[in-house]
């Protein structure tokens, strides 16, 4: 009976843990959509202001 209850436990773990580590790789995903909208709108440097290069 115990073991039954242990394995119970386990599954339980394994399914919070598994929770855990997709919501975190949605949030990452999310992060990422957003970092590279703020950097599409941004616009290139014209000529006259680009840094100077050897």
């Amino acid at each position: 009976m115990s073991n039954d209850s242990e394995n119970n436990l386990a599954g339980k773990a394994a399914l919070a843990a598994g929770a855990a580590i997709g919501s975190a790789a949605i949030a990452a995903a999310l992060l990422f959509v957003k970092r590279r909208k703020a950097r599409a709108s941004e616009k290139p440097l014209h000529p006259e202001q680009a840094p100077e290069t050897d």
